[in-house]
């Protein structure tokens, strides 16, 4: 499937889900992951809930790969997770990951995706999708064998945990779009995308 003519998008961001997302999708894009200083602006957004930064660090992403390439459009995305009325960041190691998912089982959590379009350094478009997970109450030797099997890689999961892989093993139920579990908005994501002439419609 292809867009315009001289339409092209740019991924601003590293991540493999969302990458395979879009390119299972059929959307031609390029991958330029953004410049930003996450942890600052997560300081300095201490007042927006875990919702509206979603939104914000996805802007900031899609702005600052658009402020270098004016011709491209930029897709921005982030997500938050929010738990037990906080907010919840990446662990640091294996041991902080299997701290956070003892204490998420048999609890529900959100995580919220939000994604952002920009042309020419200026926001056209922004989303966010939420998505509500319960937990099963995982035996210790569960979450041990979980742990060894997944290893580090699960440390770039803001919930340490992939749900497209033996991460899908620690849930009960979950309530919303399987993509926005992924990291991406993706049915309004492609809407956009459509209308802008990145796609065809």
């Amino acid at each position: 499937m292809t867009g315009a003519p001289g339409e092209h998008l740019v991924l601003a961001s590293g991540s493999a889900a969302r990458r395979d997302m879009l390119a299972g999708a059929g959307v031609p894009f390029t991958v330029r992951p953004a410049d930003v200083d996450e942890e600052a602006l997560k300081a300095s957004l201490t007042h927006v809930d875990a919702v509206e930064l979603a939104l914000e660090l996805a802007r900031a992403k899609a702005l600052a790969v658009s402020r270098h390439d004016s011709e491209a459009w930029v897709l921005g995305a982030d997500q938050t997770l929010a738990f037990d009325g906080g907010l919840v960041s990446k662990a640091p190691s294996l041991e902080a990951a299997r701290i956070r998912l003892a204490t998420m089982r048999g609890r529900s959590h959100q995580l919220h995706s939000g994604a952002a379009l920009a042309r020419d350094g200026r926001l056209v478009w922004s989303g966010v999708d939420t998505v509500t997970l319960v937990m099963r109450d995982f035996s210790d030797a569960f979450l041990d064998a979980y742990l060894a099997s997944e290893g580090e890689g699960l440390l770039a999961c803001v919930g340490a945990y992939r749900l497209e892989g033996m991460g899908s093993q620690l849930f009960e139920s979950v309530d919303g779009d399987y993509f926005t579990v992924l990291g991406l908005p993706l049915w309004p994501v492609l809407a956009e995308l459509r209308r802008v002439g990145v796609l065809a419609s």
